[in-house]
């Protein structure tokens, strides 16, 4: 049986905890500085979970969590959530928790911005 390498995908993934307590979090010099077309860091920990940023343009791959739930909620611009026979869109200052297990597909026609609550251990391409 052959190995196969694991997939690379063409998004910029930090994991890094940016920011520490009682740190201000700068979260518009990080959107300002941002040229990735799909660009995530992890802003900071609260407690077992993670805040990351997400400033996003084109469309994710399909991925599921088997363990965890996420939430995102928009900051600006619009994102498409695709879900196994429907699709929700959000706009700024909305939100939505896709459940563990749920096979979903996050997309962004424009340039959006948003924020993202997840357990600190979840690999963001999925299980």
């Amino acid at each position: 049986m052959a190995d196969h390498p694991a997939p690379s995908y063409p998004y910029a993934t930090h994991l890094d905890v940016r920011f520490a307590p009682l740190e201000v979090v700068e979260v518009q010099a990080l959107v300002d500085a941002c040229t990735d077309a799909w660009y995530n860091q992890t802003l900071c920990q609260v407690n077992g979970s993670v805040v990351r940023l997400g400033v996003v343009q084109g469309e994710y791959h399909w991925h599921k969590h088997d363990e965890d739930d996420e939430f995102f909620y928009v900051v600006e611009g619009r994102l498409l959530v695709d879900l196994e026979g429907r699709t929700v869109e959000l706009a700024p200052r909305q939100g939505l928790v896709v459940p563990r297990g749920v096979l979903h597909r996050t997309r962004a026609p424009q340039r959006t911005v948003m924020l993202m609550v997840e357990n600190a251990g979840i690999v963001p391409t999925g299980d």
